[in-house]
């Protein structure tokens, strides 16, 4: 994962980080933002060069790690990426849409052009790519941390791992997981509610299923999700409809490889 062994804090006694925004909500840097008193430990041990949600002040690279939010979906997306990439010893990207693409990449699965049209009044002054990608699909990554938006404990243990050079301890169980922690009782065998949960990367907590809602995958896939058992049981068991369950696995993350093959395989299944 991390080429150079050297840890960053005793290689530079000031580490240059930067947070920088492509296509997206900016949820994922307002989380870090959340952050408030662990900000302020945060900025004592970091130089935070370029942070424009947060400040108009700008210094230049090269900066030691670059957090990225955001998918590929512009030209001058692509272009800029390539020149973060550049100047960044270490890049992470951050959130749905920048490791799986996010809203924008249901584009993929359509016509852009055709989306373009309908929505914009003057649809030629619209510069877009065909399909929005998540960051790995541009460049090299060192790091991809799920989530809509992510978990802010997250991002301060991943930040906190590259600057003294190890593992990130990010869990990567299911939400099935937390929602046992927090003593829930299991909304899909008790009431029969169609929830993603068992296939979901844990983050969120379980907040949809401890109020009685199923989990919507906002953390993307967990570490080897059965996606097809969960798909097969949805549709056999709670008689869920077909497109419902396309619907669930292009929620917030369509490129997450397992969620786009299943997704596919499905809306095949409908079309015939």
């Amino acid at each position: 994962m991390v080429s150079n062994q050297q840890p960053i804090a005793s290689s530079n006694p000031t580490p240059k980080l930067a947070i920088w925004k492509f296509t997206s909500c900016d949820g994922c840097q307002l989380s870090l933002l959340d952050c408030e008193d662990e900000l302020l430990s945060l900025a004592a041990q970091v130089d935070i060069a370029y942070f424009l949600e947060a400040s108009s002040e700008v210094k230049e690279g090269p900066f030691d790690i670059s957090l990225v939010e955001g998918s590929i979906t512009t030209p001058s997306d692509e272009e800029r990426i390539l020149e973060v990439r550049r100047q960044s010893r270490f890049l992470i990207s951050i959130g749905a849409c920048a490791t799986a693409g996010g809203i924008q990449a249901l584009r993929n699965f359509a016509d852009v052009q055709e989306f373009t049209d309908v929505v914009y009044a003057h649809p030629e002054y619209i510069a877009t790519l065909k399909e929005s990608t998540p960051i790995s699909g541009r460049v090299a990554v060192d790091f991809e941390l799920q989530g809509c938006p992510i978990n802010k404990h997250q991002l301060l243990e991943v930040i906190s791992a590259f600057l003294h050079r190890r593992a990130p301890q990010v869990a990567n169980h299911s939400v099935c997981i937390d929602c046992k922690l927090r003593g829930n009782v299991c909304i899909w065998v008790a009431h029969g509610t169609p929830c993603m949960g068992p296939v979901t990367h844990a983050g969120c907590g379980a907040i949809c299923p401890s109020y009685n809602r199923g989990c919507y995958a906002c953390y993307g896939p967990k570490e080897n999700p059965n996606t097809e058992s969960l798909c097969h049981w949805w549709d056999e068991k709670l008689n869920v409809e077909n497109t419902l369950i396309v619907e669930n696995l292009r929620n917030f993350n369509p490129l997450a490889p397992s969620f786009k093959v299943q997704s596919e395989d499905r809306q095949e299944d409908g079309e015939r």
